[in-house]
């Protein structure tokens, strides 16, 4: 018979529920017999033990909370109960001895990816086409509509077609068959065959900074498009600058230098106010961008070790079931390609609060344990410099589906981190280049945490949903994990895999987690394409270094 409930770790006072419980419910555990005082939705928890105000809550063995109020064995657990509480950190005392996977079946393997001069190696073959500064982002949009459409990179424009094609029969007169038409359907147009094969497309990014906001965010800011262009999924880059703004071209040479000294990607760079009029400038971007792509249409997919790979580790639109089944399943598959010589980045720091000593007690040298504390903290601090604090970061989704606790929410959301030390801490936007697990500072914000990843060099980014969002990115295929079955077939239209089968007891962590890397080495290989890319799904939104949880 399959258990109502879970414990996560010995240590935990709480149990999960893993489908809808009842008051005076007779709830059998290894531990004992429990009789539930209340009703406990799936995905919630309840107290094993009575709890006094200011009693410790438990789970994954670490402090995720504290009673607020009398809390009875058997009682569901709720945010008029419950607070957030996390421990304390310091200095890890011992050195971490990390129990390393059976990786040797992969050990071998390859994907076909493309290999760029410095020795990085994409998943994909993209132009890039971005504006310095937010008063360029109109001219994007004019060198977007000429490109897309006439080189065959334009998404399918079905809507679009619909519509027209009723406007016309109305035009026409053609009531009849005018409601035929609605009653059956409309049709899409046929894609546009591409013109440059072997380039996967041309990505055209939008943004709001650049300008008017403070130094830091333009330095930021040309520090993360320095990241996209240098990027092994970025065959080159067109660059447009106002001149004027804060975010000057020279600011982004110095980023691309201190990420690659021997930088060689084709890169232009045209500014307005040096160039006259607007058509002058749009009509060189046209010829040299054109130009540039014949040039990144030269590159083939060729075998690479899985080594080169970097793997961004996300979760959105958590749930319950988020640190119990899609999330220690991608921090599996993260593990085995940490010991076969890759990197994976794990970010959001308002959702590690409360396992900060777990994360620096992993940390390969001191000097790392420090500088991640010291980002949290500093964090934290800003948070609570404006009224707010890590401890405000649930959703009302998470909270809906058993995410009390920012804590609590954190405990789970580090598993996707997997079990291997930790290389290196990134600032935001450093760029990623030690084998190994990064931790990244950014929000948990879904799709300034995918930006800055990809910024960091993640090729491929595992993105776990337990209620559903359909977060991409422009120029990495973000591959989308349902916590539970009822998602996967709810939102199938987002969702790539679904880890529903570890809560039913169907597979196990290490087994799905197997089955994610097989996923990813497809899609790296260009075999499979993520249904966030099928939908278009182009999320850019830099992170301005202000509160954002």
């Amino acid at each position: 018979m399959t258990s109502k409930v879970l414990q996560l770790d010995s240590r935990d006072n709480v149990l999960i529920a893993l489908t809808d419980l009842h008051q005076g419910e007779q709830i059998e555990h290894e531990k004992g017999r429990y009789t539930l005082v209340s009703d406990v939705p799936a995905k919630h928890k309840f107290a094993t033990e009575d709890l006094d105000i200011g009693g410790n809550v438990v789970m994954y063995g670490v402090l995720v909370g504290k009673a607020v109020k009398p809390i009875r064995r058997g009682e569901w657990l709720t945010t008029s109960n419950t607070q957030h509480q996390a421990a304390d950190f310091h200095a890890p005392a011992v050195q971490y001895r990390w129990k390393t996977p059976d990786s040797s079946r992969w050990k071998d393997r390859t994907f076909l990816g493309y290999h760029r001069s410095d020795g990085q190696v994409g998943t994909r073959n993209y132009w890039l086409v971005v504006p310095l500064v937010f008063c360029e982002n109109r001219n994007i949009g004019v060198l977007k509509q000429a490109f897309e459409e006439e080189l065959g990179f334009g998404a399918p424009r079905p809507y679009r077609q619909q519509v027209a094609e009723l406007a016309q029969l109305y035009r026409d007169g053609k009531t009849e068959e005018l409601k035929t038409r609605v009653l059956s359907g409309g049709r899409a147009d046929p894609a546009r065959a591409r013109l440059f094969e072997n380039v996967d497309g041309i990505k055209f990014l939008l943004h709001e900074g650049g300008c008017g906001g403070t130094r830091e965010d333009s330095t930021n800011l040309c520090g993360l498009i320095a990241g996209y262009i240098h990027h092994p999924n970025v065959a080159g880059a067109t660059l447009l600058s106002l001149g004027c703004q804060h975010a000057q071209i020279e600011i982004l040479r110095q980023q691309l230098d201190k990420r690659n000294p021997g930088f060689d990607k084709p890169l232009i760079v045209l500014e307005q106010q040096q160039s006259g009029s607007e058509s002058a400038m749009l009509s060189e971007a046209i010829r040299h961008t054109f130009l540039g792509l014949t040039e990144a249409n030269q590159a083939r997919r060729a075998p690479g070790p899985l080594s080169r790979l970097c793997l961004g580790l996300k979760c959105g639109g958590s749930d319950g079931f988020s640190g119990i089944s899609a999330n220690p399943a991608i921090g599996h598959a993260a593990d085995l390609l940490v010991a076969l010589g890759a990197r994976t980045i794990l970010s959001e720091f308002p959702e590690l609060c409360g396992v900060e000593q777990e994360l620096m007690n992993r940390c390969a040298n001191q000097q790392a344990a420090e500088r991640f504390a010291q980002l949290m903290r500093d964090y934290n601090a800003r948070a609570h410099s404006v009224g707010s604090g890590f401890e405000m970061n649930p959703s009302p989704g998470n909270i809906r589906d058993g995410l009390i606790t920012d804590a609590m929410k954190s405990a789970g959301a580090a598993r996707k981190g997997g079990t291997a030390p930790v290389a290196a801490v990134l600032d935001y936007p450093e760029y990623s280049t030690e084998p190994g697990l990064h931790l990244q500072c950014t929000p948990g914000n879904d799709v300034e945490c995918v930006t800055a990843q990809v910024g960091a060099g993640a090729s491929v980014v595992l993105f776990t949903t337990g209620l559903g969002t359909p977060t991409g990115n422009p120029i990495a295929p973000v591959i989308k994990l349902s916590t539970n079955s009822s998602l996967a077939q709810r939102m199938s239209d987002i969702i790539d895999i679904d880890t529903g089968g570890i809560i039913s007891g169907a597979t196990t962590i290490e087994r799905m987690g197997e089955e994610v890397l097989e996923l990813v080495i497809k899609v790296a290989s260009g075999e499979r394409r993520t249904k966030a890319e099928l939908n278009a799904q182009n999320d850019f939104i830099p992170w301005k270094r202000g509160v954002s949880l």
